[in-house]
């Protein structure tokens, strides 16, 4: 491409969301273009570290039929109040989050082009496939896909209390108040233009693919960490908790206890700096508040964690088998895709007790097909750099040409 663009990416803060985004939003800086990154305000000097514009989103909105936070504008509102601000910064294209909606229905106020980047598995509706994000795997049998196409209608659309009919009645309720036409579909926030889907073809079920959406394969950025120390003697086993569950800390607590007499060495990433730890600790184990994944991971010989897309992902491009204990969110749904592509096994919460991790650590460490099948996605992803292709593509929907599938 000859001409620099000036592109936004917004996103909200949590890290499972914004560092796709940034990984995203620096591969486009370093291809020429002006960037601007939209997120919260306690993420600024990352921002601008990496050399990217700042600007503040709107962290506290009242959403349709939600109860509203204090003072909270309304998600009409925030849109309202962004499009002037979009408009300014005059950018040719604007790739929002797939859940922040506020940048997404801004530029279609101001009437700029946008397109979703979506960091985990691809969440619309499919025909005859488990509902996203139920964490369930597709039915073996044309009977089974019968019953997933016969259950939609109810689930989708006639039942009126579901939360699907809820969340869409909502958007379309914001999108009436801004002139907007309503969604013909409950997935019609990801726009048709360009849908980037960050995460590996691996886990995608067999389906229809709209035009616009492309998997690109994970968008990965990590910040600096120390260094920690390894022991070699035996296999390395990684607990990763999740950044935004378990305040508890259960999973590393059941994790340090399940693994302290197996034949392994144990390290805990609370993944919370500055987080404090008040259970014992094996000696075949540590505890840390955050460790640096690009040192763990490569020597780790199975990862252990709630489901999170982007320590899976991580993972996954490692070769490393993945026991997945979700417990909130799509980590459950990130869970089954891991274990249908068979890079390793889920471990639901009601079942997380001593005894089935440690079976299901056994498991892993010796059964050697969840091993190869992490290899063989790590192998693919070598050759595939998720942040490149999505800039890619961007470019390519700026100048308009065709990025059909």
């Amino acid at each position: 491409m000859a001409r620099s663009l000036r592109i936004v990416v917004a996103s909200v803060g949590w890290t499972g969301h914004l560092y796709p985004a940034l990984a995203l939003a620096r591969e486009l800086r370093g291809r020429g273009h002006e960037m601007l990154v939209e997120t919260f305000e306690e993420r600024r000097e990352l921002v601008e570290g990496l050399g990217l514009g700042f600007a503040a989103a709107a962290e506290r909105i009242a959403f349709p039929g939600a109860p509203a936070p204090a003072g909270a504008p309304s998600l009409a509102r925030a849109a309202r109040e962004l499009a002037p601000k979009l408009r300014g910064f005059r950018p040719d294209l604007v790739v929002a989050d797939m859940w922040t909606l506020t940048p997404a229905l801004a530029a279609e106020v101001a009437g700029i082009p946008r397109a979703t980047l979506i960091p985990h598995p691809y969440p619309a509706h499919e025909p005859g496939l488990p509902f996203y994000p139920l964490g369930l795997q597709p039915a073996r049998t044309p009977l089974g896909r019968a019953a997933w196409r016969a259950l939609w209608p109810a689930v989708g659309t006639r039942l009126p209390n579901t939360r699907l009919r809820a969340v869409r009645a909502g958007i379309d309720a914001t999108r009436a108040e801004l002139g907007l036409p309503s969604l013909t579909r409950y997935d019609g926030q990801i726009s048709e233009r360009l849908a980037l889907v960050a995460t590996f073809p691996q886990l995608e079920y067999p389906r229809r693919w709209p035009a616009g959406a492309h998997v690109t394969g994970p968008m990965s950025f990590e910040l600096p960490q120390t260094e920690i120390e390894l022991p070699a003697d035996r296999p390395l086993v990684l607990v990763a908790a999740s950044t935004e569950r378990d305040p508890e800390q259960r999973l590393a607590r059941v994790a340090l206890d399940a693994l302290a007499d197996e034949p392994v060495r144990v390290v805990v990433s609370l993944n919370r700096p500055g987080g404090r730890w008040s259970g014992p600790v094996p000696a075949n184990a540590a505890v840390h508040d955050w460790v640096p994944y690009a040192q763990v991971m490569p020597r780790a010989a199975a990862v252990v964690c709630h489901g999170g897309h982007g320590t899976v992902a991580r993972a996954l491009a490692e070769g490393k088998p993945v026991l997945v204990a979700p417990r909130a969110g799509d980590q459950a749904e990130n869970g089954a895709r891991v274990a249908w592509a068979g890079a390793g096994l889920m471990l639901p919460q009601r079942l997380l007790g001593r005894g089935a991790l440690r079976a299901a650590v056994r498991r892993l460490l010796g059964d050697p097909r969840p091993g190869r099948r992490a290899e063989a996605i790590a192998a693919w992803a070598r050759t595939h750099d998720g942040a490149a292709a999505g800039a890619e593509l961007v470019e390519r929907a700026v100048d308009g040409e065709a990025v059909a599938a």
